[in-house]
C-alpha cells in the first residue's frame, strides 16, 4: 500500500511545490479602490488565474488548485453572485480548448448540485475533454467547502457500510480515498492573496502539513513578482513533518527512524 498522507509518511521535499493551492482573495477590494464595481474585480482576476497557470507550467509545478467560490460566498449580494456565475460560464466556454492544448488536466471540485444545468454541463465536458492530459492538472473549487468535503467522504463510507452490512476498517488511507480531491497530492504550498490570515474552511483535511503564505497584494494583482516572493518563501521553509532539525542534518538519522517508526505503527515504508 502506497500512502500519501502527511501524517502516514515522509513526503519528499523539493524546492518547487509539486502542489500549490491558492485562495483568489481581494477581487472586490481591487475595484473598489480604483472606484469601480466589486464585479470589474472578478473580471480582472481572470487574467491572474492565466498569469498563474503560466507561471506553473513554466516551474514544473504539477497540480495548481484554485479556490474560486466557496460553499459562503452564497452569502454576497445576489447581483454578485449572478455575474460570477456567468462569468464562471464564460471561462468554461472559451479557456477549456486552451488548456487542453496546453496538456492540462481541469477538475471541478464542490457541489456542483447547487450550479445550474449549463454550468454542470460544461463543467462534465471540458473534464471529460481534458482527462488524460498530463502536463499538469488544474482545479478549480466551486461551491467548495473542507467541512462539506469531510462530510460527504463519511457518508460515502457510511453507505458502503450498509450495503455490506460492515462498516470494515476504518483509516486515514480509506477516508481519502473518498475526498474529492483523493486524485492529488496533499499541497505542499498555500498561498492567500488580499491580506487576510485565515484558510477559510479550504481544504481543512488535505491542509494538515501545508506551508502557509499570506500576502497583501490583492488576487487581481498577483504577477510573477509576488508568486516568485511566495516560492522563496516556501524554499526557506524547514520542512520537518513531526521530525528535529537534527534529524534533518543527518539523511541516514532520517531513514532509520522514519523505518523504525514505519514498523512499529505498521504503515510500511516511509518516507512516501
Amino acid at each position: 500500500m502506497t500512502h500519501t498522507s502527511s501524517t502516514l509518511c515522509v513526503p519528499d521535499s523539493t524546492s518547487i511545490p509539486r502542489h500549490i493551492a491558492i485562495i483568489l482573495d481581494g477581487n472586490g477590494r481591487w475595484a473598489q479602490k480604483r472606484h469601480l464595481p466589486r464585479v470589474a474585480g472578478h473580471t480582472k482576476g481572470v487574467e491572474a488565474i492565466h498569469r498563474t497557470v503560466s507561471l506553473c507550467l513554466d516551474r514544473g509545478v504539477e497540480y495548481l488548485t484554485l479556490f474560486a467560490f466557496s460553499s459562503e460566498n452564497w452569502r454576497r449580494p445576489e447581483d454578485e453572485v449572478s455575474f460570477l456565475m456567468r462569468l464562471f460560464i464564460a471561462v468554461l466556454e472559451r479557456e477549456v480548448a486552451k488548456m487542453h492544448a496546453n496538456g492540462i488536466r481541469l477538475r471541478i471540485v464542490g457541489d456542483l448540485s447547487r450550479f445550474n444545468k449549463r454550468i454542470i454541463e460544461l463543467a462534465a465536458r471540458a473534464e471529460a475533454k481534458t482527462a488524460k492530459n498530463t502536463r499538469m492538472t488544474l482545479t478549480i473549487a466551486a461551491n467548495y467547502g473542507g467541512r462539506w468535503d469531510i462530510l460527504q467522504a463519511t457518508r460515502k463510507i457510511a453507505e458502503e457500510a450498509a450495503a455490506r452490512g460492515d462498516i470494515g476498517e476504518i483509516d486515514e488511507e480509506r477516508f481519502e480515498q473518498h475526498l474529492a480531491m483523493a486524485y492529488a497530492p496533499e499541497p505542499d504550498l498555500f498561498i492567500r492573496t488580499g491580506g487576510e490570515q485565515r484558510v477559510s474552511n479550504f481544504l481543512l483535511w488535505q491542509l494538515a502539513y501545508t506551508e502557509l503564505y499570506f500576502t497583501p497584494s490583492f488576487w487581481p494583482d498577483f504577477d510573477e513578482k509576488v508568486f516568485n516572493e511566495a516560492i522563496a518563501s516556501f524554499r526557506h521553509r524547514e520542512r520537518r513533518f513531526g521530525r528535529t532539525s537534527a534529524q534533518l542534518a543527518s539523511d541516514g538519522g532520517v531513514e532509520a527512524d522514519t523505518a523504525a517508526q514505519a514498523t512499529e505503527q505498521g504503515l510500511g515504508s516511509l518516507p512516501c
